[in-house]
């Protein structure tokens, strides 16, 4: 959905049009649940985060006043909406991670292990388990921004926009965080050495 379009809906939200808020949220129910599902860890949980960020949002509407990408304003409410589950439940999120290959390139850490070696499940179950351990070892702030950056891949613009920090900022806590996990990882990962070289790489990055 263009930014047009989704001001076209705000706009009949706002004239008393309240079946136009329903496009809305079909346009950003499943992204919403992808981010809160990866900082909330459960499925019930990223529902609830979910249906609040929606509550917010339709709430909050006459506040928007389109001075950055209404993704980006939907982004930062849903961040705030699962710091507060976190800290009310008091819980870890269990995450996945990207995996920065040597030409840059992003890939996801698979979930599926059909059709691999005995050894390489072993070796990815390993590498998985040490980094959700890793992750639930660094602050809260860093965790979040490592979410946004690594897992919803937004550009360090868009993240500074969502936590209100300035571009240098955001740049040097994620320079930090990436190298307290890997840090972490190569002291207590027991993970291959592969996968912490490459992220040794990726932390001395950006």
């Amino acid at each position: 959905m263009t930014d047009e379009q989704v001001q076209v809906l705000i706009n009949k939200i706002r004239a008393g049009d309240l079946d136009a808020f329903e496009p809305l949220v079909t346009a950003y129910e499943q992204i919403l649940y992808n981010l809160c599902y990866k900082m909330l860890g459960n499925h019930e949980d990223a529902q609830d985060a979910v249906q609040e960020t929606f509550i917010k949002v339709y709430r909050a509407l006459s506040d928007y006043r389109g001075e950055s990408r209404f993704s980006t304003w939907i982004y930062r409410i849903a961040c705030n909406t699962c710091h507060d589950f976190l800290r009310r439940k008091s819980k870890v999120q269990v995450i996945s991670l990207y995996e920065q290959q040597e030409d840059g390139d992003e890939t996801e850490l698979p979930l599926s292990e059909e059709g691999n070696t005995p050894e390489v499940m072993l070796e990815r179950k390993l590498t998985r388990e040490s980094v959700i351990h890793g992750l639930q070892m660094l602050p809260e702030e860093q965790r979040t921004i490592l979410l946004l950056r690594e897992i919803q891949g937004l550009s360090y613009e868009e993240i500074a926009e969502i936590l209100h920090l300035d571009g240098g900022t955001v740049r040097s806590r994620i320079h930090r965080a990436r190298k307290k996990l890997c840090k972490w990882l190569l002291e207590n990962g027991n993970i291959p050495d592969l996968f912490t070289s490459k992220n040794q790489k990726g932390g001395a990055g950006t």
